[in-house]
């Protein structure tokens, strides 16, 4: 018995120890997800109006450029998938690549072929243990990716879509990411971001149809509006991969926090039913050692009456 309540108050121990560690990671997770979205936040402006002049450069001319000109027949497409680089964050970094496993097979239905950019280990990790080909690949960063690093990734996708499939280019470029709704919503999205998709809803169309004018005013370009847009675009292309780290990474954090504090939920819970163990152990030891020692008097007494007689 003694041996029992031993064991269990080792067990109370570890688990107590370990709640204190997720407790400090649930902490930390929540004060970087305000971080994360204070970030997110500030390079939204920047990338919608970028998306704004690229859109307006596209619709006012009729330059046929390799960034937003629709393939005939598209035959190659290039998929980044942003993952995270640590774990412990639930099913973050598995969502992600389901969702990136379902774009491809989407492709590949298509009769596309698909060359797989990857960023973060989990990723990596996915992909090399099943001896599955990674075009390139990043990590190092996720938690806290800066401008500098959606540059680096953006490069060698640009010159991919920039070059001849049969050179080994690509003719589409998708990107898959988990964009952060709230703090409690999470969700995986695959986005084409090349060539550019200019979509009007159903009132924008209906104006403009009603009014019979242009979507977009008329714009002169200098030097040439082909000019502008080697310019513009790969801007656009970063500052969207930049938005999708950002996202990312404030939806890593939340999950990260989330996780911890299930954890230490179920450490809470799991400390309770081990102490009720304990108690339950401890009083079964004193209430057999009191019948030991009522047992012991009882035989000492009629040990002793029996010696009277």
């Amino acid at each position: 018995m003694g041996a029992q309540i031993r064991v269990l108050k080792r067990r109370i121990k570890s688990v107590t120890a370990t709640k204190k560690i997720t407790r400090a990671m649930e902490m930390i997770a929540a004060s970087r997800i305000v971080k994360a979205q204070r970030k997110v936040a500030a390079s939204a402006p920047y990338a919608d109006e970028l998306t704004n002049a690229v859109t307006a450069v596209a619709h006012s001319s009729d330059v046929k450029h390799p960034l937003t000109t629709e393939v005939e027949r598209p035959r190659r497409a290039a998929v980044l998938l942003i993952t995270s680089d640590r774990g412990l964050a639930g099913g973050y970094s598995s969502n992600a690549i389901k969702a990136g496993e379902h774009l491809t097979s989407e492709l590949v239905s298509e009769g596309k072929e698909v060359d797989t950019y990857i960023v973060g280990r989990k990723g990596v990790a996915y992909y090399g243990f099943r001896e599955r080909a990674i075009t390139d690949s990043w990590t190092g960063f996720t938690d806290s990716p800066t401008y500098a690093d959606a540059k680096m990734i953006a490069e060698p996708l640009i010159e991919a879509i920039e070059r001849d499939s049969d050179k080994g280019g690509v003719d589409e470029l998708h990107i898959v990411f988990t964009e952060f709704v709230s703090m409690m919503t999470q969700t995986p999205v695959e986005r084409r971001m090349l060539p550019l998709t200019f979509e009007k809803s159903a009132e924008e169309s209906a104006a403009v149809f009603a009014k019979g004018a242009q979507a977009h005013a008329l714009y002169d370009f200098e030097p040439t509006a082909e000019k502008v847009l080697d310019a513009l675009l790969p801007r656009y292309v970063e500052s969207r991969i930049y938005n999708a780290l950002l996202q990312a990474a404030a939806s890593k954090h939340a999950a990260t926090r989330r996780a911890m504090k299930s954890a230490t939920d179920n450490a809470e819970e799991l400390i309770k039913s081990l102490s009720r163990l304990a108690n339950a152990a401890r009083q079964a030891e004193i209430t057999q050692e009191i019948t030991e020692i009522v047992g012991g008097a009882s035989a000492l007494a009629d040990a002793t009456a029996g010696s009277d007689r």
